[in-house]
């Protein structure tokens, strides 16, 4: 049996005619006694008795008839939740974020989805690159915001949206290091403390090539944890320097170094390939472009 049938059968109980109900239904009156008569065989029992030109329900089409009303309201119930899920007011998102992108699109997505989509329920979880990915392989996230550096390749994860962006030296206001006029060495960041979030393998390579090997992160990073948010609060309490995209910390100096950092981050977009996508997730897209540039 199908919803068309269950549909035809809940109209012509209602209308007690065929041809009101195929009128009704703008279909032919022969198409809608095939409809029903089919619904019948498959049910192996008579719906409506023929009564002349008059029909009436049997005690078992009555039966039938409630039961379809409430199949079709469900089934008309799954419809508009798919809808609203895929117009962004409804369902559950979940996101992993790594450091960087946290400090931009936790706070704005946050805010987008309490004043724009308040029926969504929306889940961000932190940590390492490692952690969140195994986390999207167990199902547990939708989709992961993260340094792309910093994934393992893996044939199972589509990584999209990239946008690279530019990792710098910064401190308050203030700071000894403002007041230096032609430019500013590592030697000379070196004399303060150093925070930052675990580095990828490549911006550490970036940093070697281009200050030496005591500019190895496990060698000059003295302040250390995921959370962005907290590295710059102390970068803006003490002479810690801060190493972060610029983005990051707009209030705080941007270090004119001698030679300049040359690398990026580049933040991307991760889901599983072959796998749905969460309808929420447009959203994340559409924040990613507006908020994650220089």
């Amino acid at each position: 049996m199908t919803l068309v049938q269950l549909r035809h059968l809940i109209s012509l109980a209602e209308s007690g005619s065929f041809s009101k109900s195929a009128q009704s239904l703008y279909i032919t009156q022969p198409a809608l006694s095939r409809s029903i008569r089919a619904l019948e065989d498959e049910l192996g029992m008579l719906l409506f008795d023929r009564v002349g030109r008059r029909i009436e329900l049997t005690a078992f089409g009555r039966e039938v008839v409630e039961r379809a009303k409430q199949l079709v309201f469900e089934a008309g119930e799954l419809r508009d939740s798919g809808r609203r899920m895929r117009e962004g007011r409804g369902g559950v998102l979940r996101i992993g974020m790594g450091s960087g992108p946290g400090a931009m699109l936790m706070t704005p997505l946050l805010m987008r989805m309490a004043t724009r989509h308040p029926k969504v329920r929306v889940v961000i979880a932190r940590g390492g690159t490692d952690m969140l990915a195994q986390s999207l392989r167990d199902r547990l996230l939708d989709a992961l915001v993260v340094d792309a550096r910093s994934l393992q390749p893996a044939d199972d994860l589509l990584v999209s949206e990239l946008r690279e962006m530019r990792g710098v030296f910064m401190c308050r206001r203030g700071h000894p290091l403002t007041r230096l006029r032609k430019g500013v060495t590592f030697e000379a960041v070196q004399r303060y403390p150093i925070a930052s979030t675990p580095l990828s393998d490549e911006v550490a390579r970036g940093l070697i090539e281009t200050y030496g090997p005591e500019a190895h992160p496990e060698r000059c990073v003295t302040v250390q944890c995921e959370e962005v948010a907290s590295l710059v609060d102390v970068a803006r309490r003490s002479d810690a320097v801060l190493l972060a995209i610029r983005a990051a910390a707009p209030d705080l100096v941007e270090l004119k170094m001698t030679p300049p950092i040359d690398r990026v981050a580049r933040f991307g977009l991760v889901t599983l390939r072959r796998r749905t996508e969460a309808p929420g997730l447009s959203i994340v897209r559409e924040l990613m472009q507006e908020l994650m540039h220089d």
